[in-house]
């Protein structure tokens, strides 16, 4: 005997495993906003990370080819002379040089594309070399100046 209803078998039901159209666009826009809120924030992001690098830099990077330059030549770079000695040896003084004293031979820039500033016998460590970086304003002698002091 058959049932008055007929059972519904796996075949005629349908089976709708695909997002709809609505649910797809409230994704892309959540994902919009977390992008739009990242972009917004990148520089307070990476901001912060760009000052710490350059705080090492100028702290203990450049420490160790300073310190092997003064051994050689019995001093300092002088502030004429700047970071260019680590990389070409200063005038008058090729018979004690033995640089390159620098990776790659080449002056690196701090993360706002800006050469370091150098200055030999320093101002802030006054029995030695300042080494600073202007900051993200580009402007030397300003508050976010970074430096080795």
């Amino acid at each position: 005997m058959k049932p008055a209803f007929p059972a519904s078998r796996p075949a005629d039901r349908r089976i709708n495993g695909a997002f709809t159209l609505l649910e797809i666009l409230v994704v892309l826009g959540i994902i919009g906003l977390l992008v739009g809120l990242a972009v917004s924030n990148f520089d307070k992001i990476f901001g912060d990370a760009k000052k710490d690098i350059v705080k090492i830099f100028v702290s203990q990077s450049m420490q160790a080819p300073l310190t092997v330059y003064r051994i050689h030549m019995g001093d300092y770079p002088t502030t004429a002379e700047g970071l260019q000695a680590l990389i070409d040896p200063p005038a008058g003084k090729a018979d004690r040089w033995r640089g390159p004293y620098l990776k790659d031979s080449k002056l690196p820039l701090d993360p706002w594309q800006e050469p370091y500033q150098y200055r030999y016998p320093g101002v802030k460590n006054k029995n030695s070399y300042d080494l600073w970086s202007k900051g993200p304003d580009k402007t030397d002698g300003t508050e976010d100046d970074i430096g080795n002091w």
